[in-house]
């Protein structure tokens, strides 16, 4: 069940064109998940790609497929530390990143509007989506575009081409080991 919501959800993330992928399963067993995820993380490691989940709750689990260098690289951006640093992050290695995302998920009543960071949407459109209260975007696709419309017109092509190609490949019996594209080497 998870692998082919990765496929459905995260073909980006798998395809190495997007830092990381979210999408909400309901009524899963939890003992099963666990142990899928264990296997789907053994398997996706070595491809430079981890999954995680960032929130339970009322029968639905929020889960993040990600790249760890990818999220790192762009933890490391100062522009992006300093945005975070006003949503009240301390830490800016992942995993400290991460722990403070879910305890914000399980905080708020609302989303927090980094989440687009973890994503590895463009810092313009994030602050763009708060500033604006996410109205008044330029363009909406994958993400809300406050700025350069063009380039995440063509991104947003691209994810929709892999998206259909990934599909295709899956329901023809492509395992999930060969539609992961490995991180790039050190």
């Amino acid at each position: 069940m998870l692998e082919t919501a990765l496929v459905k959800h995260c073909a980006p993330t798998l395809a190495r064109l997007k830092a990381g992928n979210m999408f909400v399963l309901a009524g899963l067993d939890g003992r099963n998940t666990a142990r899928e995820m264990r296997e789907l993380n053994r398997l996706l490691a070595p491809k430079g790609v981890a999954l995680t989940v960032l929130r339970r709750c009322g029968g639905k689990t929020l889960f993040y497929l990600y790249r760890p260098d990818e999220l790192a690289a762009i933890l490391g951006a100062e522009a992006a530390r300093a945005f975070l640093r006003r949503c009240g992050y301390g830490e800016f290695g992942s995993e400290a990143a991460l722990r403070v995302l879910r305890q914000r998920l399980r905080a708020g009543e609302e989303f927090p509007h980094e989440v687009g960071v973890f994503l590895g949407y463009p810092l313009k459109d994030v602050l763009g989506f708060i500033r604006h209260g996410g109205r008044d975007c330029l363009l909406c696709g994958d993400w809300k575009v406050y700025a350069d419309a063009d380039s995440a017109a063509r991104t947003f092509a691209r994810f929709r081409k892999c998206k259909e190609v990934y599909a295709r490949l899956f329901q023809s019996g492509c395992p999930l080991a060969r539609l992961t594209v490995a991180a790039r080497p050190a």
